[in-house]
């Protein structure tokens, strides 16, 4: 009787490195641990750099209306032509446009400030502030008091703490602004700003300051209940002299006038930064690669096609740059730390929408950085191998 013959099992495992490029990307990265966490580390940096950027991005956007985002109201009144508080500052709403405001129907409560930009000495050094008037029974001033007491009289201040720290200004100490004595009464948290922190004084002393009685460089407007904001913002318009435009409007408007003096520059710096990335992880890879020429060539030699080649070299490239990008948000976060710490007026603001952003950069810096490898290996002839 004859025997069936079974057919020849193929060998375990003959074919892992084939169907696993992921695991041979990892392979090939391991073999050298201390290069690895070098190119990781390499890779952090721009990272990092990129994160921080897009963090302070954040912060001068959030600190140039963190004013307005503390202030009542939900409309602001302005001379006619102004849409920002950093333009027009020679525009003031008159006595009785802030008064006609004030009595319009539908409106709950109207708070006038007066806005402007003072350069005290304190010790010595010139600091630049913006200095809020305002009516302590209609709001508009400090909103967390650190110390000390609001203005109860003209010639009182309160002063922003991170200022009068650095310049060694304590409640009772007085500076001179214009030829005109300020008294600290009060010291206030969470008024520092990259464009100039905020000082709170009665809005009857800013008024004599600028010669400008009973006067308001904008009005903010609650509306009554049950009345909506557009129809109070309607009403508002037939104030002569006067536009209207929602408060978040105008912090738009202020944050896009900021981000167009600094996107610029952060924008430049971000960019390379993905490029220096993008070089570090593609030398890496390249040397990576180059050095194990003779075990790519091996792989086509037993029937490994180009598109796994490919996949092997973007998985090593993939495994540095996300190795790298962890890293890199960590010493991101670490960094914006130790700059609000030491410099509390300098916000590092880092959200999951900059963290998704570099993510996504630091996996086209991957990519990119994998593309001249992979045609390397690509091209690669088989025969390579067996030379010598």
């Amino acid at each position: 009787m004859s025997r069936a013959i079974a057919p020849a099992s193929r060998p375990p495992h003959r074919d892992l490195p084939l169907r696993q490029p992921w695991r041979l990307a990892l392979s090939n990265l391991l073999q050298d641990v201390p290069r690895f966490a070098l190119s990781a580390a390499a890779v952090a940096l721009p990272v990092m750099l990129m994160l921080f950027l897009l963090g302070m991005r954040t912060g001068v956007l959030r600190s140039a209306v963190i004013y307005l985002d503390h202030a009542p109201g939900s409309l602001a009144v302005m001379p006619v032509g102004v849409t920002s508080t950093g333009a027009g500052s020679g525009q003031l709403l008159s006595g009785e446009a802030v008064r006609a405001v004030a009595a319009t129907p539908g409106v709950a409560r109207a708070t006038p400030v007066l806005l402007t930009l003072a350069i005290p000495e304190l010790h010595g050094t010139k600091e630049v502030i913006r200095l809020v008037g305002y009516d302590a029974a209609l709001g508009g001033g400090p909103w967390d008091l650190a110390q000390g007491r609001a203005p109860a009289a003209d010639g009182e201040v309160v002063l922003d703490r991170v200022i009068a720290e650095r310049h060694g200004v304590s409640v009772g100490d007085s500076f001179d602004v214009a030829g005109r004595s300020l008294t600290v009464v009060g010291l206030s948290d969470g008024t520092g700003s990259w464009i100039g922190s905020y000082a709170f004084a009665r809005k009857s002393f800013v008024e004599s300051l600028m010669l400008a009685p009973g006067a308001a460089s904008l009005v903010l407007v609650t509306p009554a209940a049950g009345q909506t904001t557009a129809g109070l913002a309607a009403s508002l318009r037939a104030v002569p002299g006067v536009d209207v435009l929602p408060k978040s409007q105008l912090m738009a408007n202020d944050q896009q006038i900021i981000a167009g003096i600094f996107d610029q520059v952060i924008l430049l710096m971000v960019a390379a930064a993905f490029i220096v990335g993008a070089l570090v992880i593609g030398m890496v890879i390249y040397t990576e690669t180059t050095e194990r020429r003779g075990e790519y060539g091996i792989l086509k030699a037993i029937g490994a096609r180009n598109g796994l080649l490919y996949r092997v070299v973007a998985a090593q490239a993939l495994v540095a740059a996300g190795a790298g990008a962890a890293l890199g948000v960590g010493l991101a976060f670490a960094a914006g730390r130790l700059v609000v710490t030491v410099k509390p007026q300098f916000l590092v603001a880092i959200g999951p929408p900059a963290i998704v952003i570099t993510l996504l950069a630091g996996l086209a810096m991957a990519l990119a950085g994998a593309l001249l490898p992979a045609r390397a290996v690509a091209g690669l002839p088989p025969a390579d191998v067996f030379r010598r």
